[in-house]
């Protein structure tokens, strides 16, 4: 009996046309790149000079978006997120910038150097040294401080104060533009 009822399903379905399996094939590939881009990782495009010498004009990045589930983001990282409230600049418009400061350090600004707990903080990836001093600041939980590598160039936490960890969508992870700078972004 199951053997018959097996063969009248075959006989029962129609084969698809081309043009529906193309349109079906279409419509899948669509929905698993906008979940992709949603909660695993995307492109993102270098549209300033403040993350120099580290990142250029015009690098072309992949996001990932799922270590920050697993963990808190750590001094180094590179982020992207959307600026918060206080900074001036709408959500939407996401940023790109160094974590520098984790929640309960504070951090200050002074003779050229990034003070972290009063210790320098050790920087091989600067553009050039801050010409600018912030007065000492605590991170509450839930908040990091993030600096562009270009320092005096950079709308940052100097400017708008600390960000909340809920703005990040991501880790920078890899450039793949341009050919010639392929490869991790640290």
């Amino acid at each position: 009996m199951l053997k018959s009822l097996a063969q009248a399903f075959k006989r029962e379905r129609a084969p698809k046309s081309k043009t529906r399996e193309t349109i079906e094939t279409f419509v899948v590939a669509i929905v698993l790149a906008l979940g992709v881009r949603a909660t695993v990782a995307e492109a993102r495009f270098i549209p300033s000079e403040s993350m120099l010498p580290t990142l250029e004009v015009g690098d072309r990045l992949i996001v990932e978006k799922i270590s920050y589930r697993l963990h808190a983001p750590e001094r180094g990282d590179i982020v992207v997120f959307d600026p918060p409230p206080r900074s001036g600049f709408e959500r939407g418009n996401a940023f790109i910038k160094r974590v520098v400061a984790l929640p309960g350090e504070t951090v200050a600004v002074r003779e050229g150097k990034v003070f972290i707990n009063d210790q320098p903080l050790p920087e091989q990836y600067l553009m050039e040294p801050p010409t600018y001093e912030m007065e000492p600041l605590t991170l509450a939980a839930g908040n990091v401080f993030v600096m562009g590598d270009n320092r005096n160039n950079s709308a940052d936490s100097h400017v708008w104060g600390a960000l909340p960890i809920s703005n990040i969508i991501g880790r920078s992870a890899v450039r793949f533009w341009p050919p010639v700078r392929i490869g991790l972004t640290e």
